[in-house]
């Protein structure tokens, strides 16, 4: 029989960058008032394997999201897909670098220690999708003093260790490692799912734990961010009509898409 297993999952409320990047005036992050916001798909997949991985043994999953108001809607879909709770650490999330972010993380898991409800297992997304920051998970291991697993695609409970599997170099790479620990998630290995009417009535109804940060952030040092230049086209005309032909042609045989004088055979 599998052991209850209490599971911390943090998301973090990003720009969905499926649209126009645009950044904000101070090139400090991703604007996102045009196209709107989500979690990351990493963070997708953390939130639907914390849910399997608390739900085997009839333990609990935990949201938690560091961020302004705004950042409710992100805690109210997870817990409309099956996450039992949720805590806010209220501030402004751009202000926040990958070590001030572990820091808040620990002070939430050694609060909820205190408070009787250990959490077994940390969850993260592998990494920022706004900022791409890979920091946070090692930060926030050896903050906690815990072993840690990056890049997982799966993770599954088997008794007092959590087993993650994931694609290395040369190949799937699965790791046992002891509880509690910490594991960052890659999107890949698990189907998320998706909040539903029903769901999102529910999570209505569930109370935010809501915590102020334990220090002042510090930042993360980021100086301006860039977008790259767009990519330069142009359009060369062959010509037209019969005439463009042998053009054409030569174009091919330097695609290599037909041999030398293939063409005229």
């Amino acid at each position: 029989m599998v052991p209850p297993v209490s599971v911390l999952v943090c998301v973090k409320r990003v720009p969905d960058i499926t649209e126009e990047i645009v950044l904000s005036e101070d090139g400090q992050s991703v604007d996102g008032r045009r196209s709107g916001f989500t979690m990351s798909a990493h963070e997708e997949c953390a939130v639907e394997l914390a849910v399997q991985a608390a739900g085997t043994g009839g333990g609990e999953a935990t949201v938690l999201t560091i961020g302004d108001a705004e950042a409710v809607e992100q805690l109210r879909n997870a817990l409309a897909v099956g996450c039992t709770a949720a805590t806010h650490v209220v501030g402004e999330p751009f202000s926040f670098g990958p070590a001030d972010v572990a820091r808040e993380i620990a002070a939430v898991v050694r609060a909820h220690g205190e408070e009787g409800r250990a959490h077994d297992l940390v969850l993260l997304g592998n990494d920022a999708a706004d900022t791409g920051d890979f920091q946070v998970g090692i930060r926030l291991a050896y903050e906690l003093g815990r072993p840690v697993v990056n890049g997982a695609s799966m993770v599954e409970i088997d008794g007092d260790h959590v087993v993650a599997v994931g694609e290395g170099p040369a190949g799937q790479e699965t790791y046992r490692v002891p509880l509690p620990a910490v594991v960052t998630i890659r999107e890949g290995g698990v189907e998320p799912r998706y909040p539903s009417v029903p769901g999102r009535l529910k999570a209505k109804k569930i109370p935010i734990e809501e915590r102020q940060p334990v220090g002042e952030p510090k930042g993360g040092g980021r100086v301006r961010m860039t977008l790259p230049p767009p990519t330069p086209s142009a359009v060369q005309i062959l010509g037209e009509g019969p005439e463009a032909a042998p053009a054409v042609v030569d174009v091919l045989e330097k695609l290599g898409v037909l041999s030398p004088g293939k063409a005229a055979q």
